[in-house]
C-alpha cells in the first residue's frame, strides 16, 4: 500500500536467513557528511511510526530504522525459524549496525519496548552512543509502585492472546484507537499501522512481544532486563532528551519519575493531553525540540 508521510527506499538486511527491512535516510556517514540517528520502534508499531521525525532530520542526520523481524516490513517467520526475545533482538539490531559501519557518534532514539533494545545495545557498547532521546519507554525493571495493567495481564494468557492478539489483532487496533488523545488518528494512517499484521501468522511477533515482558525472575529475558537496569546509570553524564505523553496507561508517569530519578540531568518535557504513541499525537511538539537537542549538543 501507500503510506503516507513515508516516502522512502526500502533497505532489506538478512539476519538469520530472515529479511530485515530498515530505513537509511540523509547523507551517507562514511564520508564524515553525518552523524547517525538510530531509532528503535517498540510493539505494534513499526518504523512508520518514526516517519515524520526522518522526514525532518534527514537532511543534516543519517536516519537507521529497522523493522524489528515479524514487525513492519520485515519477514514474519514461525517459531522454528526465529527466537523472539530481547537478546536476539539486541543482536539484530548490533548486526545491522556494524554491517553499515555504525559503531560511533550514534543518536539513539528509543520508544516503547524499542526502550529496552536500544539501552541493552547501548549498555553493549557505551563508546559509541553520544546521545539519547527517550519517548515513553523503559530501561528498568517496572517501577515498585506500577501494578501491571489488566490489558497487558489479558494479553499474556496463552490461549486468550492467541485468539486476541493474533486472531482479531486487538492489540493493534487498541493502539491505534487508544495511543493517541489529542485527536482519533486519520484513517488513512490508522491504516498504515495495521497494514503489516493483515495475517494470523503476520501477527505472531505482537503475540510474542507481550510474552517477552518479564515480570519474575524466572523469564527467559529477566536477566537481560536486570543487566541493563544495573549499567544504565553510566550514561548519567550523556546528553539526554525525554518527552514523554502522560496520557499514556502503561508507560505513565511511574516510569517518567523513574527517569527523573536516575537522571535528573536530562531535558524533560512533560505533555499533558498526549497518549503513548507521542510522536504521531504530538509531532509538531516534539520533534523541533529533538532538532533543538541536537543542536544543542554538537558531536566532537
Amino acid at each position: 500500500m501507500d503510506y503516507p508521510d513515508y516516502p522512502f527506499d526500502h533497505h532489506y538486511y538478512f539476519v538469520k536467513g530472515l529479511r530485515l527491512h530498515y530505513l537509511d535516510e540523509g547523507p551517507n556517514n562514511s564520508d564524515g557528511e553525518a552523524d547517525p540517528v538510530v531509532m528503535v520502534h517498540g510493539n505494534p508499531s513499526w518504523s512508520f511510526y518514526y516517519r515524520k521525525l526522518v522526514l525532518a532530520l534527514r537532511n543534516n542526520y543519517r536516519c537507521i530504522v529497522p523493522d524489528h523481524i515479524g514487525m513492519g516490513l520485515s519477514d514474519k517467520p514461525d517459531d522454528e525459524s526465529y527466537h523472539f526475545i530481547l537478546d536476539q533482538r539486541v543482536d539484530d539490531l548490533e548486526s545491522l549496525l556494524d554491517n553499515l559501519n555504525i559503531t560511533d557518534n550514534i543518536t539513539l532514539v528509543v520508544h516503547d519496548w524499542g526502550g529496552m533494545i536500544g539501552m541493552s545495545y547501548a549498555t553493549r557498547y557505551p563508546q559509541r552512543i553520544k546521545r539519547l532521546v527517550i519517548l515513553n519507554t523503559s530501561a528498568f525493571h517496572f517501577p515498585e509502585e506500577k501494578s501491571v495493567p489488566w490489558q497487558l495481564k489479558l494479553s499474556r494468557i496463552p490461549v486468550v492472546s492467541a485468539i486476541l492478539n493474533q486472531g482479531l489483532n486487538i492489540f493493534a487496533r487498541g493502539a491505534i484507537k487508544h495511543c493517541v488523545t489529542r485527536a482519533p488518528m486519520p484513517a488513512e494512517v490508522a491504516a498504515a499501522y495495521l497494514a503489516p499484521y493483515d495475517t494470523w501468522s503476520h501477527r505472531r511477533a505482537i503475540k510474542k512481544f507481550v510474552f517477552d515482558i518479564p515480570l519474575n525472575p524466572g523469564h527467559t529475558s529477566y536477566r537481560t532486563v536486570d543487566r541493563i537496569d544495573k549499567a544504565i546509570g553510566q550514561f548519567s553524564n550523556t546528553p539526554m532528551l525525554v518527552c514523554w505523553g502522560m496520557k499514556d496507561f502503561v508507560f505513565d508517569d511511574c516510569f517518567l519519575k523513574e527517569w527523573e530519578r536516575r537522571f535528573p540531568e536530562a531535558e524533560f518535557h512533560r505533555f499533558e493531553d498526549v497518549g503513548h504513541y507521542i510522536l504521531e499525537d504530538a509531532p509538531e511538539d516534539v520533534i523541533p525540540l529533538v532538532k533543538q537537542f541536537l543542536q544543542d549538543h554538537p558531536l566532537q
